[in-house]
Order: structure tokens, then sequence, then C-alpha cells
């Protein structure tokens, strides 16, 4: 039971450095961290189509990750 968790939690951690690398950058070039963000007051939008689906599976596996943890903790004092 607790190789099982572990190697589940082992892939669900390397799921998640994946999924943050694949994210797209939210700051375009360094000009716009100068300017004082003002595009990102009047152009806040709600993210779109590949970026949304990232943050979804960024959410899960964070979840994933914390549950296992919890878990594996459980299943090794016990």
């Amino acid at each position: 039971m607790y190789n099982t968790i572990l190697t589940l939690l082992l892939v669900v951690s390397v799921s998640i450095i994946i999924a943050v690398l694949m994210q797209p950058s939210k700051q375009q070039d360094a000009l716009s961290a100068l300017s004082g963000g003002t595009q990102e007051i009047s152009g806040k939008q709600k993210a779109r189509g590949f970026e949304a689906f990232m943050q979804k599976v960024t959410v899960v596996l964070g979840t994933l990750f914390f549950a296992l943890s919890l878990i594996l903790a459980y299943v090794s004092s016990h």
C-alpha cells in the first residue's frame, strides 16, 4: 500500500512540474513590468483555451498531490 501511494505521489509530482512548465507566460516583456501593469488592469480577461485547460490541470494535480501526501503520512504512521 505504501509503495503504491508513493509511486502515485511521484507520478503526480512529475506531472505538476510538466504542467507548470507548459503554461504560457503571463508577462509579455520587460517594458510591461516597468509600465506599472496598466495592461493587466485594463485588459483583465478570463483564461481561454489551452491556458484555461492548463490552469485546471494544475489545480487538479495540486489537489491530488495534497491528498496523496496526507494519505501517505497516515499510512506511514500506522
